[in-house]
């Protein structure tokens, strides 16, 4: 996915840290998010029979901490793609 869309021109980061604020203290790579796209978009990757509200919960932390407004929580776990993709944001 991250190939395809680089070959597009769109700027990508893979893996891109989240960092992660409490009180004073800042932890430089709290979470990861598995893909950025432009800085406007989030896509958190899953291949599991079922997505769970944690998964959601970890999309939404992952807006709120780089304030950004979109999200896709995609699972390959299906036999249509279409099926697995949920669009979260604000």
């Amino acid at each position: 996915m991250a190939y395809e869309l680089e070959a597009l021109g769109k700027k990508v980061e893979r893996q891109k840290p989240v960092p992660l604020f409490y009180e004073q203290v800042k932890l430089e790579c709290g979470f990861r998010a598995d893909l950025v796209i432009e800085d406007r978009v989030i896509v958190e990757i899953k291949c599991k029979e079922a997505l769970h509200p944690v998964d959601e919960a970890q999309l939404l932390s992952h807006l709120r901490l780089l304030d950004i407004s979109v999200g896709l929580l995609i699972n390959f776990h299906v036999v249509l793609l279409r099926d697995g993709i949920k669009e979260l944001g604000e």
